[in-house]
């Protein structure tokens, strides 16, 4: 079985699967049937282009989401000028969600061929797991650009484009396995501007309560909130 193919369709079902889609719904869709939609997922036949584009369309994603990079062998990404970006074509991050007490799990991931200047980026925001992380409550389609003291990337939710994201690391040439960002956008969890404090790593973290204390608004940020009446994240 091709590896390719079954990397193709571990990531459509993962959507599929995100989106309360079964099979059979799924199949109509896309005017498939169960069988092939089945054969499809599970890698045991090729997907043509055009199929290829009506599934990401149907799945309200981009095509290049559901398309197979071998992270190992891709070396585009090691002329960033970012130390902390440079060879990472996948990133974790956390944040902390006062609200329901959780931690949140969040993957970004940079295609290895670059656009310009501009680095394509999908982030997943609060998957259930890291091993199936498509599976989760926002995707967000963008773009990162680095410059000499700080990494920008910017977001749009794919379910709700007008929910954008920006995303602000500042030094991100230093060599470093954590690093720290600012997100700044819309919540819809209420309706209103937010900004929140993530934190980006190589990889997975341990998921305790160290981590969780770090994440939390600290009693040194809120000291630095009233000196600058902003949240300021360094």
């Amino acid at each position: 079985m091709n590896k390719i193919n079954q990397e193709v369709g571990k990531k459509i079902k993962a959507f599929r699967k995100s989106k309360n889609m079964s099979v059979q719904q799924f199949a109509d869709v896309i005017n498939k049937s169960k069988g092939t939609v089945s054969k499809y997922e599970s890698g045991d036949i090729s997907i043509d282009v055009v199929t290829l584009y009506q599934i990401a369309g149907a799945l309200n994603i981009r095509v290049e989401q559901l398309l197979y990079y071998d992270l190992r062998q891709a070396s585009s990404l090691n002329t960033i000028p970012s130390t902390f970006f440079k060879n990472s074509n996948r990133l974790f991050s956390y944040c902390y969600d006062g609200r329901s007490k959780e931690l949140i799990r969040c993957v970004m991931d940079l295609l290895p061929e670059p656009d310009t200047n501009r680095y394509k980026t999908m982030f997943y925001m609060n998957v259930r797991s890291f091993e199936s992380y498509q599976e989760c409550e926002n995707t967000y389609w963008g773009y990162t650009e680095h410059y000499d003291s700080i990494t920008t990337i910017i977001l749009k939710n794919q379910a709700t484009p007008i929910e954008n994201m920006t995303i602000n690391i500042l030094a991100s040439f230093l060599e470093t396995e954590k690093k720290w960002g600012l997100m700044s956008g819309v919540s819809f969890r209420p309706f209103m501007p937010i900004s929140l404090k993530m934190l980006f790593s190589k990889i997975p973290l341990v998921e305790n309560q160290e981590l969780i204390n770090e994440l939390k608004i600290s009693k040194d940020d809120i000291r630095i909130m009233k000196i600058y009446n902003m949240l300021a994240i360094t």
